[in-house]
């Protein structure tokens, strides 16, 4: 037996939360009658359960990839201007998945891409505070004094005050500054805007870990599954522990 929308979700439908909603709205039948309660157990063996008319097929297996983007490639499905996307460098047949957040097209780096919605879910919401860090090459000699600001916060070109950061000069690059940067939050482009706020534009951003996921020595454009016991301290970092199912930099 499971519950209704643990069910869902592991489907794919959606989120855990999603999926509440879906039955909350009288878009979820089993074995052809609606059902807006919470809590309705099913059996995976007899019941059928549809969604939007629709028959949801059993849970597919939990994959959750960790890619290298590279430059040039979009996170999304599809692309109104024809650039390649995320998605055409996993092979993985009969696997549909998504991306955690996004990169935009000219960051690289670490990107996950699951098909477990209630991993999505708990890695990219607000609450969690999930910390994501990032090496950016900045223009310019970045002083400790900036530094500091950004630790501290800075006042984005929204108005919005970043929360705190933790902030470190790697190296010098020439002229130009080598930055290591974790953040907690995930504003649209936050690095980009931080970095603007101090008067140093990003030239390059690669972002190298999320929480204590790390890319290690993966080439950019290759990509591998995660181990049971990377999804579980994952999982652990968002507060979703052993129960549990960006926005763009």
């Amino acid at each position: 037996m499971m519950r209704l929308q643990k069910f869902l979700a592991h489907a794919g439908v959606g989120s855990l939360r999603t999926c509440e909603h879906y039955i909350a709205q009288g878009l979820v039948q089993v074995n052809g009658q609606t059902v807006t309660a919470m809590g309705v157990q099913i059996d995976l063996e007899k019941d059928e359960v549809s969604f939007r008319g629709r028959l949801v097929r059993g849970a597919e297996e939990k994959v959750t990839i960790l890619l290298n983007k590279p430059e040039g490639y979009v996170t999304t499905s599809k692309d109104q201007f024809g650039r390649p996307s995320v998605l055409d460098l996993i092979d993985l047949p009969g696997v549909r998945l998504y991306p955690v957040g996004r990169l935009d097209y000219q960051t690289t780096g670490l990107l996950l891409l699951t098909n477990d919605g209630d991993l999505t879910y708990r890695l990219t919401h607000p609450r969690h505070h999930v910390a994501k860090t990032y090496e950016a090459l900045l223009q310019g000699e970045v002083t400790g004094v900036e530094i500091r600001q950004l630790e501290k916060g800075v006042v984005l070109d929204d108005g919005y005050r970043t929360g705190p950061a933790k902030a470190r000069l790697l190296s010098q690059k020439g002229r130009n500054s080598l930055v290591r940067l974790t953040i907690f939050e995930g504003k649209n482009h936050q690095v980009r805007r931080m970095a603007k706020a101090i008067h140093h534009p990003v030239l390059h951003l690669k972002r190298v870990q999320i929480a204590d996921l790390t890319i290690g020595t993966l080439k950019e454009g290759a990509w591998r599954k995660l181990t049971e016991q990377e999804i579980q301290e994952l999982k652990k970092a968002c507060g979703s522990g052993r129960n549990g199912g960006q926005a763009r930099k």
